[in-house]
């Protein structure tokens, strides 16, 4: 029974790591693209999550090509329903740590997913005025790289029980420059939406009302700008001692 259960696990992880790492890089072969609705994120059940390949647009080919052809100005729009798709379904991440499918820390994991979803639900979703920012391209592009090296690397490291080194090198290594191009991105995007927030009162809660609860959505972007200024050292710091880790096995083998 033990032995089944592994498998199974496995094979989840296999299925789940390769599909979101289609969803983040490969360029569909057919020469239309065809746009997936809102609709599909309404979503039955977390095999159906892992199907993103139904949304046949892949973040990195469409991003680059966009910033290529049209400018940074278009890079959100070529790339807004993958790019949200892709993203939450990282929240089945937190329920791998939660049931014990992988062994990454909750701690680690919840911060980095909560903060991306803020960013690409509660920022550039809910404020178009952001979405033409130069800072949106770093963003997708450092998400995207980062995402298609781990997600081959777990992917790999899944099916076959291990990952060559060389891809091992990139998914402990590359994250020194792709982390912070990628938080500096995030926290700029929350900044320039700042007076956007304030003006439109959005997702604001006002007195008097039947909860006697009052809510102000400009300060919680606030909030969670404060939040980076210990949480991002401390991801990093765990990311380099992970590296040190994961080298050192890797020369011992």
């Amino acid at each position: 029974m033990a032995g089944f259960s592994s498998v199974l696990r496995r094979t989840y992880l296999t299925l789940y790591n390769w599909t979101v790492f289609v969803g983040w890089q490969v360029p569909h072969f057919n020469s239309y693209v065809a746009p997936c609705s809102y609709s599909d994120l309404v979503l039955t059940s977390g095999f159906d999550l892992i199907m993103l390949n139904n949304c046949r647009f892949q973040v990195l080919y469409l991003a680059v090509k966009t910033l290529r052809e049209s400018g940074h100005e278009h890079v959100y729009d070529a790339v807004e329903k993958p790019l949200l798709l892709a993203q939450s379904a990282a929240v089945l991440e937190i329920f791998h740590g939660l049931v014990g499918l992988v062994r990454s820390p909750i701690t680690a994991t919840l911060p980095q997913i909560g903060s991306r979803l803020f960013v690409v639900w509660g920022i550039l979703w809910s404020f178009p005025e952001v979405r033409t920012h130069v800072l949106v391209s770093s963003l997708v592009i450092s998400w995207s790289i980062t995402e298609i090296i781990r997600y081959s690397f777990f992917g790999t490291k899944e099916a076959l029980g291990s990952a060559p080194s060389w891809l091992l090198w990139l998914r402990y290594s590359t994250f020194m420059l792709l982390y912070p191009t990628g938080i500096t991105s995030e926290v700029g995007l929350i900044y320039v939406a700042l007076p956007y927030i304030k003006e439109s009162e959005k997702y604001c809660i006002r007195m008097p009302n039947t909860w006697n609860f009052s809510f102000d959505y400009f300060y919680s972007a606030i909030l969670v700008l404060g939040i980076y200024v210990p949480g991002s050292p401390h991801m990093y710091t765990y990311m380099l001692g992970q590296r040190k880790k994961a080298l050192s096995k890797s020369k011992k083998e």
